[in-house]
């Protein structure tokens, strides 16, 4: 074997004990080889590693059931790995410090306008970094590195945006830029699929085989998770849903393309329709008119309503989930709508033959997700390349 790939397997090696001490711990080296078909020699080896280099500490516990001689077993220190996980939007920068186990030590936010540079952006992403350092009193030599999700289609491998229609953004090198401007390695992913590798590890996901997340806010789009793995597609771009057509004579999108399926729902549309009969310039203002027994803001709230349970539908019948995760801003803000989409979905849209087969649930981890997906991949990422 090339010592290239010797290299690679130990690096995997590395990464396989880490995390099942993360998702397992206390657990004893007999079971992580059991598990993992390593050697005992092998796994004595890498956890003495983590142990050497403060990731990991043994304990001498009781077994489980309280009976026998204590056992030695091995536990992370949570803060002994810390990432920044970024989630941007087309008008805001949410920005925080994670832990191994995926909670959120510290964390931050800026407004940016819609057609603010990504080099702008990124500036002010490096510059309130620096400043939630100083304010959390964080540990500057545990940051391994920085994850960004964001609305778009990724170049994972490169660190590359090359599409946006969010953040009007094309061919961007985020993950260079962010490296030159902090030092710290950076990987770039779509917030989406950041966003449900979290609900998998830590939210509604988790024990799920297979789960979609659907984001309904500012955009449109989707996850799917297969047996823990998130699916990408040929090129990380599985998931764009809302850019399905739905009435090739409907309303123009901002992709260029008419009657994609976001234009029904997504909250720049909304607004857009609103504004052609009141001026409305928050999404809170829309709802309030619904509440106010408006007739054509319960028309345009309604009919958005009524094309989220359609979506619903359409990826239970293509992908048979177990589960389907709602999130994003529509259902952070207005969680009263969760109710009113299940009802439909039920009473109108779900092909009867799978009513039975899945369960509707709200993301738990709700306007945090995005930021620890994006933290977590960070991690595995470091612990990939060294």
């Amino acid at each position: 074997m090339k010592k290239h790939d010797q290299d690679f397997m130990k690096r995997q090696n590395r990464l396989t004990v880490f995390q099942i001490i993360k998702n397992e711990q206390p657990i004893s080296r007999a079971v992580i080889a059991k598990q993992t078909g390593m050697s005992p020699t092998t796994v004595s080896r890498i956890v003495s590693e983590l142990t050497e280099e403060g990731y990991v500490h043994e304990t001498e516990e009781q077994a489980s059931a309280g009976r026998g001689r204590k056992s030695s077993l091995i536990r992370l220190l949570d803060t002994a790995v810390i990432s920044i996980g970024v989630e941007l939007d087309r008008h805001q920068a949410n920005i925080g410090f994670i832990d191994v186990q995926g909670n959120v030590l510290c964390s931050g936010s800026f407004s940016r306008s819609s057609d603010e540079t990504a080099d702008v952006t990124v500036t002010r992403i490096a510059e309130t970094i620096e400043e939630l350092i100083a304010e959390c009193d964080i540990d500057r030599r545990r940051v391994v590195g920085i994850g960004v999700g964001l609305p778009g289609i990724i170049d994972v491998d490169a660190g590359i945006v090359n599409f946006s229609v969010q953040l009007g953004w094309k061919n961007v090198g985020l993950a260079q830029r962010l490296k030159e401007l902090t030092g710290l390695q950076a990987v770039v992913d779509n917030e989406l699929k950041v966003k449900a590798l979290a609900e998998q590890l830590k939210g509604s996901a988790y024990g799920s085989n297979r789960t979609v997340l659907l984001g309904f806010g500012n955009g449109v789009g989707s996850a799917l998770i297969l047996e823990g793995e998130i699916y990408r597609g040929v090129t990380n771009s599985a998931g764009e849903i809302g850019h399905t057509t739905v009435d090739p004579e409907g309303m123009m999108c901002d992709c260029g393309k008419a009657g994609c399926l976001q234009t029904y729902i997504n909250i720049p549309s909304l607004l857009s329709e609103a504004s052609k009969i009141k001026p409305v310039r928050t999404i809170e203002e829309l709802f309030a008119e619904r509440r106010a027994g408006t007739r054509w803001a319960s028309y345009l709230i309604d009919r958005a309503l009524a094309y989220m349970a359609i979506t619903i539908n359409n990826v239970v019948s293509m992908y048979n989930p177990d589960s389907v995760i709602l999130s994003g801003e529509f259902l952070d803000k207005f969680p009263e709508v969760y109710e009113e989409i299940t009802d439909l979905c039920y009473s109108q849209y779900i092909w009867e033959p799978l009513q039975d087969s899945f369960s509707i649930v709200r993301s738990e981890l709700h306007e945090h997700g995005v930021i620890i997906g994006s933290g977590l991949v960070a991690q595995d990422r470091y612990f990939q390349l060294n």
